[in-house]
């Protein structure tokens, strides 16, 4: 009897065992499926032994595809999964970043690793609150955490007036807005190239200008363009590409960056494509993913300038790490952040020959043409 009520008890444990792997790997199956990427979505999901789904997630779809899944397996599921933006946010569940350049980590805490950056003027969805601090995702898709007093909190309402609002974009790659029509003046903030301002009218050779979040200020007509007659004119070519490069020489390598205050490998490429009127995914390994294949042999005769130039390595199974990209501007030359923002060659005679990256070349991708993942940002 012993024998048999033992037998039954590590059949019923076994069983549990067996529903929690099961658990486990439906989880996984859906995260692979709805949620590959952890920079672009959240995704934290757990069911409990006595049948709890708990977690959280920035995916709807995700969300229901998991309970209808987990439920086909246990009936009786609670589903206590969160769906962000969580109660914590309230009702301001956008933003709009308010300061030249905003700096987003990788943890809520200043000394977390720099994920990424945004501009001013740009819109933020947000997820997630932790003291002062906010989970949001840009417009590229990437999340990550930003200090309150960098962005102004709004509701969608808010955030539509802004995009509504006609516009001017600093061109000029750095500077200042001023309290009154004179550059000897007192300043409001810095301000540097891609920043996107509210126009509230002239002044001599300056425009009157608000921030999201009200302050007042006056810009240099040299240094800005209205931003919708700005994109309608861009016409994204190989010279303006290498032209627009050129402009970031010298830039200090920052891992994280995405402005002219400094900028990582893909960040380099990234502000360069955005000053050009697309807006390329934030990661290199992101990146790798847009455009037309163009060559994985080193034929460095089928590159054209604004080519996107991958590099990493091979794992044994096969599987591929990319971990640095640049860009093509000819002459056997390419340009990117490393240490700071320079040129080398792929020509072994030259001065500046980079034997390092030469040697762990993967790929080169054009996007010109071919912006897939790579879309064109909003007109408003």
């Amino acid at each position: 009897m012993k024998s048999l009520l033992t037998l039954s008890f590590c059949l019923l444990v076994g069983s549990a065992m067996a529903q929690h792997v099961s658990m486990k790997e439906i989880i996984t199956q859906v995260q692979k499926t709805y949620a590959p990427d952890k920079r672009t979505v959240i995704f934290e999901a757990e069911v409990s032994e006595d049948g709890k789904l708990t977690g959280k997630t920035s995916s709807a779809v995700a969300h229901e595809a998991l309970v209808e899944k987990l439920k086909a397996v246990q009936p009786s599921l609670v589903d206590e999964m969160q769906i962000l933006p969580n109660a914590a946010v309230g009702e301001k569940t956008q933003a709009i970043v308010n300061v030249s350049v905003c700096n987003i980590r990788s943890a809520p805490k200043h000394s977390a690793e720099l994920a990424t950056q945004a501009l001013l003027g740009t819109p933020l969805n947000v997820y997630e609150k932790e003291g002062s601090w906010l989970r949001v995702q840009t417009p590229d898709a990437y999340i990550s955490w930003v200090d309150q007093g960098a962005i102004f909190l709004a509701t969608p309402a808010e955030v539509e007036n802004w995009q509504k609002a006609r516009k001017l974009i600093y061109l000029t790659p750095y500077g200042f807005s001023y309290a009154e029509a004179n550059a000897e003046g007192s300043t409001i903030s810095d301000i540097v190239a891609g920043d996107l301002v509210a126009y509230k009218g002239e002044k001599g050779a300056f425009y009157e200008v608000a921030y999201p979040d009200g302050r007042k200020a006056f810009i240099r007509k040299a240094d800005a363009r209205f931003y919708e007659e700005w994109l309608s004119s861009v016409q994204i070519s190989e010279s303006s590409l290498v032209s627009t490069s050129k402009k970031l020489m010298g830039l200090p390598y920052l891992w994280g960056g995405t402005s002219f205050k400094g900028v990582d490998c893909s960040g380099f490429t990234k502000t360069v494509y955005f000053l050009n009127g697309v807006q390329l995914p934030r990661d290199a390994s992101q990146q790798v993913n847009s455009g037309e294949l163009v060559d994985t042999t080193k034929d460095w005769s089928k590159l054209r300038p604004g080519d996107l130039l991958f590099f990493g390595k091979v794992n044994e199974d096969g599987t591929e790490k990319v971990v640095h990209v640049a860009m093509w501007i000819g002459n056997n030359q390419f340009i990117h952040s490393s240490n700071f923002v320079m040129v080398n060659s792929v020509d072994p005679s030259a001065d500046h020959y980079d034997e390092f990256n030469v040697g762990r070349y993967l790929r080169t991708k054009r996007i010109i043409n071919h912006y897939i993942n790579a879309l064109k940002f909003s007109k408003k």
